[in-house]
């Protein structure tokens, strides 16, 4: 039998073969970031990565908040379908995370219950209400992963290929929510701008905290 040596064992560790419709296909360790030149970078990505998966979690709770209230309306269809893609998100987030042994936020229980609560309040308002949240918190997660994007443009776009499609794609959705709200009539709530300053100040909140605890 051939004898491994560490560095081919390293080398063999570093690949996975991933079955394809074709065949196999050799494929680096990573899908999404490539391994951290320094502690600098790390920490930056880091903080990233905890903070979108908080976001995403976050606005799935939303989601499932407006979903108790409104789930069996004529707007259920409309919150689930949106719903679905925030849980697509998350999911790709988990997996990330996993992947790149970075820890979420440690608030994450708080996120649970409040995006929960968060949902349902605005649900209580009526589709209006719902929608005019959604417009809200889209509106502050696109804005956020557009800085992530121009920072990841700024210091190496090439090294983080993978990253920005996720993020500029993650992005679209965020906005074409934002959108849907506006054409189910979020303006019309009562006290929609008082209302959609108030969820915004609580979602910068949430983002600055969350990628540093």
């Amino acid at each position: 039998m051939q004898r491994v040596t560490g560095t081919a064992f390293r080398h063999a560790r570093n690949c996975v073969y991933v079955n394809g419709v074709n065949g196999s296909v050799l494929s680096r360790r990573y899908s999404v970031l490539p391994p951290a030149r320094d502690e600098e970078e790390k920490a930056m990505l880091d903080r990233m990565l905890r903070v979108d998966h908080a976001g995403e979690y976050g606005a799935n709770r939303i989601y499932a908040g407006q979903m108790a209230i409104l789930g069996r309306t004529q707007t259920g269809p409309l919150i689930q379908h949106m719903w679905d893609q925030e849980k697509k998100h998350l999911e790709k987030f988990n997996t990330i995370l996993g992947e790149e042994r970075v820890r979420p936020t440690l608030l994450l229980p708080l996120w649970n219950i409040s995006g929960f609560l968060l949902g349902a309040c605005s649900a209580l308002l009526g589709k209006e209400g719902a929608m005019a949240c959604t417009v809200a918190v889209e509106e502050s997660i696109s804005e956020h992963y557009n800085s992530q994007i121009r920072a990841l443009m700024e210091v190496d776009p090439e090294r983080y290929t993978e990253l920005l499609q996720i993020i500029k794609e993650f992005r679209d959705d965020e906005m074409e929510h934002h959108d849907t709200g506006l054409e189910h009539d979020a303006e019309s709530v009562p006290g929609y701008f008082f209302l959609k300053t108030f969820i915004q100040a609580g979602c910068k909140a949430a983002i600055f905290i969350s990628q540093r605890v």
